[in-house]
């Protein structure tokens, strides 16, 4: 069996595809096997599904993808569905049981969407029970935002492998004051940072995965 992580953020458009993607890329270049996965995913245009993180990532829709850019949940509702989580699950693991290079499993939103009415993201990180990757940002606010999903899925005993910091553009705050005020925080959890033009970093964490 080979290695798999899920990639999940504190947020929406934080860069968990540009992540999943680049970790993706650089694996492959290291002649590496390995693939992506997007189980979950609203805002989908099935008339242009080029232009979905599905096709950024290189995988295909599954039947967990919905044309409303919304929580996953209400998205589906919009659709007369409903997520049956026991077999986002399933699938999941059969995915991470056939496995045998990389497999990068990415969220949907932040730790905290609804799924369904009772599940959320750290559910579903939960019970697949694999390392998890967490993105962040240096946005005004990030602080909070970050601390707040450390502690969500510390509540159901994951801890993040990794606290991917992704410097945000236009931020008014800098990586370097963002990881001053992290670091005292986050306990024994590595953090990695990364600028979106950043090769040689996405390079270096992808061999370390």
């Amino acid at each position: 069996m080979g290695k798999t992580y899920f990639i999940t953020a504190t947020g929406t458009d934080l860069g968990k595809t540009w992540l999943t993607a680049g970790l993706l890329a650089a694996c492959r270049a290291q002649g590496r096997p390995a693939r992506g996965l997007k189980p979950v995913m609203s805002g989908y245009d099935p008339e242009r599904p080029e232009e979905s993180d599905c096709a950024k990532v290189g995988a295909r829709p599954t039947a967990w993808c919905y044309r409303a850019p919304m929580s996953p949940d209400r998205a589906a509702a919009k659709e007369g569905k409903s997520i049956d989580f026991a077999a986002l699950i399933r699938w999941c693991r059969e995915e991470i049981a056939a496995n045998e290079g990389l497999l990068l499993i990415e969220g949907v939103g932040g730790v905290m969407v609804p799924l369904t009415e009772r599940h959320t993201v750290r559910d579903w990180i939960a019970a697949l029970d694999i390392p998890v990757l967490l993105v962040c940002g240096t946005y005004l606010g990030a602080l909070s935002h970050t601390l707040t999903a450390l502690a969500a899925l510390r509540e159901v005993g994951v801890v993040p492998g990794r606290l991917i910091v992704n410097e945000s553009m236009a931020s008014s705050v800098s990586l370097e004051d963002t990881l001053a005020s992290l670091k005292p925080h986050v306990g024994a959890v590595p953090i990695v940072t990364l600028r979106r033009d950043d090769r040689a970093g996405l390079a270096q964490l992808a061999s370390s995965l």
